[in-house]
């Protein structure tokens, strides 16, 4: 299972928060390191704060966005320190650890950590079905990235072990859902959709693309829905297309 547990970091700028956070992965068992887009690939600092976990840096991944990290991930939870203008359905730590075991036999999935300094971005975090915060101290909630890191690979270790001892407990899904990347194809057809029928106005589109992508995060489509929905969006545009 963790062997599909993918760890990402965005824009990551110091470069011994990458070796720490491939350090705190190995401790807990988690080997697949994505970089997205780093301010400076790892370097010697890297190595030497990575320790004994070497390998995991020398076999991680750096990719150019988010969406080409996750593409072919089942679900993605990005890390959330703040509130946002739209919430999004959170998890608590240990329900993120429980909701990535208990679908990583279907596909891989991602534990996305942001920036630093400012996390990730709203466009980024919309690309999540979930959102994970840690409840750290609210007079003092700043963790670094690796403490973050090390925190909630934990939490999933935690749910494997869990898993691992109880083989016949309910930690499998039934439900087959969409990769990251049909996710997008929908979202990209919807708003083709809807533009065209002027529901938005192209000068003007507001946040009506933002709050749908809520909307069907919150509901997750399973890949039938999906499926039923990008039918409906085509039956949609070739009515459109006979009217022009």
């Amino acid at each position: 299972m963790l062997e599909n547990i993918r760890v990402v970091l965005v824009n990551t700028s110091h470069t011994g928060n990458i070796g720490s956070a491939a350090r705190a992965m190995k401790t807990m068992g988690l080997s697949q390191l994505v970089l997205v887009d780093p301010i400076s690939p790892p370097d010697g600092k890297s190595s030497a704060l990575a320790a004994g976990a070497g390998d995991v840096l020398a076999n991680a991944k750096t990719v150019g966005t988010l969406a080409e990290a996750v593409a072919d991930c089942g679900l993605v939870i990005g890390t959330s320190a703040r509130s946002r203008t739209l919430s999004w359905p959170m998890l608590e730590p240990r329900e993120c650890g429980e909701k990535l075991i208990a679908e990583v036999p279907d596909y891989p999935v991602a534990l996305v950590f942001g920036r630093e300094n400012n996390g990730l971005s709203n466009e980024e975090l919309q690309q999540c079905h979930f959102h994970v915060c840690i409840p750290a101290n609210p007079d003092y909630s700043s963790l670094n990235l690796a403490a973050a890191v090390q925190t909630l690979c934990y939490e999933v270790r935690m749910a494997y072990l869990y898993a691992t001892r109880h083989p016949n407990s309910d930690v499998e899904t039934d439900n087959e859902y969409p990769l990251s990347a049909d996710l997008e194809g929908f979202y990209t057809h919807l708003e083709s959709t809807l533009t065209q029928t002027d529901f938005i106005v192209a000068n003007h589109p507001g946040m009506v693309m933002t709050k749908l992508r809520r909307l069907f995060n919150r509901a997750r489509p399973e890949s039938q829905e999906l499926n039923i929905l990008r039918g409906i969006l085509s039956s949609v545009d070739k009515l459109t297309k006979q009217k022009d």
